[in-house]
């Protein structure tokens, strides 16, 4: 049987007062003259007899009401337990809640996720999307404080948070020529996603301060997959003078591409060191050797998001670009 809430009249029949003293103490009118020890007694009922304020209400007493929401298609993803942890720890710290919606990229679930927020008078709303790319929102997304995570806006008009994949690109780069690599092969993504070209431009910006000439015969498209990273790496291997190590755009290609390595009979990393971008645990971590990979950096983007959301005024479209760290594994070699 589920058990009656107790209410303010509940805690005034319990203490001996009158409904509006236990409103005032509870909702913490301290401008209100209410002798101590009253204050005392309605607190300790309330704590006795379970009592829960009633969110709306509070919300309505102090014109906010400590939610952020969070749209994403992420949802349903490996990214998607990092962003919320990232968002939900940096939330907790100011005592704020999240009300996360998952969209699947469908524009109408989209629109239907802002109003239903709004309806809810969220503070703010954090838009994050699975692949970095262009988005339009909805109309709705002006009416309250927006941040967007691994996206951008066409306009340019809402505050922004993307990972920085140029860098990362050259950091996974550099990891290969620190351990003495200079034949280095890349797999990429598919020309047409925006990561690809900041990917590629850190791999060559690395060989290039490296001294190392860039050659187009090393670079491949995998297509973001597992099968376009195997035929990738086959196709790298077969070349008169192979690659020593291959840098691969995403996990998945990397997955692929071990495949292609141990079927030409090389060893991971004794004759080809690889490394990957995304660090996809569910794939890095339980590959053998397990992956040395660049990570999107979804958990700090989460919290950075919050932080500007939670800034003492929410200023105007600005762009944050969170560096991509290294998580290093067993997949590099000398």
């Amino acid at each position: 049987m589920v058990r009656r809430r107790v209410s303010m009249d509940d805690i005034a029949h319990a203490t001996g007062v009158s409904r509006s003293t236990v409103s005032f103490v509870l909702n913490g009118r301290e401008d209100i003259q209410i002798p101590a020890p009253t204050r005392d007694r309605v607190r300790a009922a309330a704590r006795e007899l379970g009592y829960r304020p009633h969110a709306g209400a509070q919300a309505l007493a102090k014109a906010r009401t400590d939610l952020i929401g969070i749209v994403t298609d992420i949802v349903a993803t490996p990214f998607a337990g990092e962003i919320i942890r990232g968002a939900q720890h940096a939330a907790w710290a100011r005592d704020k809640f999240l009300l996360v919606v998952g969209t699947d990229g469908d524009p109408t679930r989209v629109a239907a996720a802002f109003e239903m927020l709004l309806q809810r008078r969220v503070e703010g709303i954090i838009f994050a999307t699975q692949a970095n790319e262009s988005v339009t929102l909805p109309a709705a997304a002006r009416e309250v404080p927006t941040v967007l995570v691994h996206c951008v806006s066409d306009a340019g008009d809402f505050t922004t948070i993307l990972p920085d994949e140029e860098a990362g690109g050259a950091l996974a780069t550099e990891t290969l020529i620190r351990a003495g690599h200079r034949r280095i092969g890349m797999i990429n993504l598919d020309p047409w996603l925006r990561a690809a070209i900041p990917r590629e431009t850190g791999y060559r910006r690395a060989l290039a301060t490296a001294g190392v000439a860039f050659n187009p015969r090393l670079v491949r498209v995998g297509h973001a997959t597992a099968e376009g990273g195997y035929e990738a790496a086959r196709e790298l291997l077969a070349e008169v003078d192979p690659p020593t190590a291959l840098f691969c755009a995403n996990d998945r290609m990397a997955m692929g591409a071990y495949d292609a390595v141990k079927e030409a009979g090389l060893r991971i990393p004794g004759d080809v060191s690889v490394v990957g971008f995304d660090n996809q645990e569910i794939i890095a971590a339980f590959l053998r050797p397990a992956l040395t990979t660049v990570a999107l950096p979804f958990d700090t983007m989460g919290a950075t998001a919050i932080d500007a959301l939670c800034a003492p005024s929410f200023g105007p479209p600005a762009v944050t670009i969170v560096p991509c760290p290294l998580v290093e594994r067993a997949s590099v070699g000398r």
